[in-house]
């Protein structure tokens, strides 16, 4: 079960990517590092309407503080290729960030 509708992932798609969005499947996930689990969900692949470089997104939520919640959308693009590894990017990106 998806934790956010399927449009609010959209509008995150419109919103970081600028382009609109079709919805094709959710695709459960659970990504380790070094034997821990490192998040666990449902990704949702959409294809992409009027990107000028990617045809298909993967999208997803999860909480933060209280009851907000951030959104992610990785662009389909070498090496990101499925669900499984914008998962992994999204994650060394955040790790980045933290470090910065």
């Amino acid at each position: 079960m998806l934790e956010v509708p399927i449009p609010a992932l959209q509008d995150a798609i419109r919103h970081l990517h600028g382009c609109e969005s079709t919805f094709v499947e959710a695709v459960p996930v659970r990504e380790e590092f070094q034997g821990q689990v490192a998040w666990v969900g449902q990704v949702c692949v959409f294809d992409l309407i009027g990107h000028p470089t990617a045809t298909r997104a993967y999208a997803w939520s999860h909480a933060t503080e209280g009851t907000r919640r951030r959104f992610v959308a990785v662009l389909h693009s070498r090496p990101i290729d499925s669900p499984q590894n914008a998962v992994k990017a999204a994650i060394v990106s955040e790790a980045k960030a933290s470090l910065n």
